[in-house]
This record gives structure tokens, C-alpha cells and sequence, in this order.
């Protein structure tokens, strides 16, 4: 059973939470992504719990019910990943987390969480969301990731806001039909399509963004890491020291390989930055494969808790 419940941290910011299992069991925290919210990890929340963990879902700061500052400057990344540091020793107090599982922006933090607090995780499990020297990368070098990137700057505008929510959110919803090659019902390895997306599923969507898109536009808003434009040269003129980079707790990467958003190209050299990697390469899982293959994956994740 999925429990709610808003947490008060230290700094000010309270985040919105879904759980499941026992309070002092080991800890699994899984973060979501855009356009998502912490409902897309109820089943593998209660399939974990099952298992013997405590299993939390924040809501990200700008999301539903957490906090959502309204400056920009309130999303650079050491305030998100304050947030999460703050969070687990709340809910484990003195006691690493067993396992970080994030997707796509959750990831973003969760790849510096491991970098800047390696002693708070024991493992760390990634789906679909760049680490960020590979990110910097093909932002810098690759013409494909700046194409498949442009819409960060759209999500950028200061009218994203209210063009997104236009219509019942109809430029909000092909993105769980975009950022995935479209099924080809007579090729065998083509991935599903979205069929995931059920009026049901379509609701929760619904009353996340009627919340507010702000705070969660503001994270594209406050990076720099997006392809560089006329106005605005980006990640043209980041660097990133090698001590940002490195990940030595043990780290699991699930990648579908149907994502338009993010290449394959970004898993190039990953193990020179994350020494202790096990990387798993999904050819039929688009970018949304935490609803297309959730057996799949929770099989995956299972395998590393065992081994790592």
C-alpha cells in the first residue's frame, strides 16, 4: 500500500512524499523526472517494499505538493541535490541508502549526489538520464544531441508556462510519444509505444501539472547544460573539473535505446568516469522504459542489490 506524506527539512523546503514498507527496514529512494512526478514508481515502491526495503518517492522541488520556490535561482543544482542529502538523513538516519534508483532529471541529481556525498548511498541505479560529463559532451560536439536537445530551450521561455498548459496540456503530452521511436507494429524489436498512457495514467499527469509547471521549468531554466542558441551560448561555454565527474559507488545504468531525447552516444566512456559500472543496454525501451518494462527492470535492479 502507497502511504503520502509531506516532510519538513532542515532548510526550508518540504517535499511531498509516496512510500511503501516498513519505517527502518533499508532505504530505496527513487526520483522522477519531467514531466513526471512520484507516482510513476508506485509499483516498483510496493514490488521493493516486498522485498524487505523502505521505499520513498519525493516529489522534486517545483513539483505537485513540495515546495515550489519561485526564482529561478532557487533550482541550480546544489539546492536540488540539499534537498536530497537532507531527505535521506531524515528518513535514514546514520544509514546509507541501500540502493538510489533515478530517472531522466532525478538522474541529473542523483549523478551529483554520488559525486559530492558517496558515503550516503550504497548503490546507485540510473535510467535514462546522462551523466553529465558525457552530457557536456555531446552538447558541445555532437550536432544529433543539440537536435535532440532543442527543446530545452523551448521549455526555457519565460511563456513555456502557459503555452504548455494550452489546449489540456497538448504540447505536454507528446512527449511520452517523442522522446521514443514510434512502434512499428511489423518489426518485432520496435519499441511498444505509449500505450502505457491510459485515461487513468492520463489523470495523475493532469492534476500534477494543474499544480504548476514553473518550478519544474525552472530546472531547464537554471542549467546551463542545454544546446547552445543564438542568444544564448550555454553549454558551449561550461567545464566541468574531472573531480565533478567521478562516481565510485557502485552504479547501475538501464538504458533504453530507442530514446530520441538522449543517444546512445552518451553511454561513450561512461566507465572512465564511474570505474564500478554494470550497464545494461535495452533495445526495445524507449526513454519512458520505467512504464514500458517495469519487470524488466525491477529483474535488473534485483540482480545488482544481489551482486554489487
Amino acid at each position: 500500500m502507497i502511504e503520502t506524506y509531506l516532510q519538513p527539512l532542515p532548510h526550508g523546503i518540504t517535499l511531498s512524499c509516496r512510500a511503501a514498507g516498513a519505517r527502518g527496514q533499508p532505504l530505496m529512494l527513487f526520483l522522477h523526472g519531467f514531466p513526471e512526478a512520484a507516482f510513476v514508481w508506485d509499483e516498483l515502491l510496493e514490488t521493493f517494499a516486498a522485498r524487505g526495503f523502505r521505499c520513498v518517492a519525493p516529489n522534486l522541488r517545483g513539483y505537485e505538493h513540495s515546495s515550489a520556490p519561485t526564482e529561478v535561482a532557487a533550482y541550480r543544482p546544489r539546492h536540488l541535490v540539499q534537498d536530497i542529502a537532507e531527505l535521506i538523513a531524515r528518513e535514514s538516519p546514520g544509514q546509507a541508502l541501500a540502493a538510489l534508483v533515478a530517472h531522466d532529471w532525478g538522474g541529473a541529481l542523483a549523478w551529483n549526489l554520488a559525486n559530492q556525498h558517496p558515503e550516503l548511498l550504497e548503490r546507485l541505479v540510473i535510467l535514462n538520464a546522462p551523466h553529465p560529463g558525457a552530457f557536456l559532451r555531446e552538447l558541445q560536439r555532437n550536432p544529433d544531441q543539440q537536435a535532440s536537445s532543442a527543446y530545452m530551450n523551448f521549455l526555457c521561455r519565460s511563456d513555456a508556462e502557459a503555452l504548455l498548459a494550452e489546449n489540456d496540456f497538448a504540447r505536454l503530452w507528446p512527449f511520452f510519444t517523442r522522446m521514443g521511436a514510434a512502434h512499428d507494429p511489423s518489426d518485432p524489436d520496435a519499441p511498444p509505444g505509449a500505450g502505457w498512457l491510459t485515461e487513468a495514467r492520463r489523470a495523475q499527469y493532469r492534476a500534477v501539472w494543474q499544480a504548476g509547471l514553473t518550478g519544474a521549468l525552472n530546472y531547464y531554466r537554471a542549467s546551463p547544460l542545454r544546446p547552445p542558441s543564438e542568444t544564448d551560448p550555454a553549454a558551449a561555454t561550461v567545464s566541468l573539473p574531472p573531480e565533478m565527474l567521478r562516481i565510485e559507488v557502485p552504479t547501475l545504468v538501464l538504458w533504453g535505446l530507442a530514446d530520441t531525447a538522449l543517444p546512445a552516444a552518451l553511454l561513450d566512456g561512461l566507465e572512465h568516469w564511474v570505474p564500478h559500472l554494470t550497464l545494461h543496454r535495452l533495445p526495445r525501451a524507449t526513454h519512458w522504459l520505467v512504464h514500458e518494462q517495469p519487470e524488466r527492470i525491477t529483474q535488473h535492479i534485483d540482480d545488482f542489490l544481489a551482486h554489487a
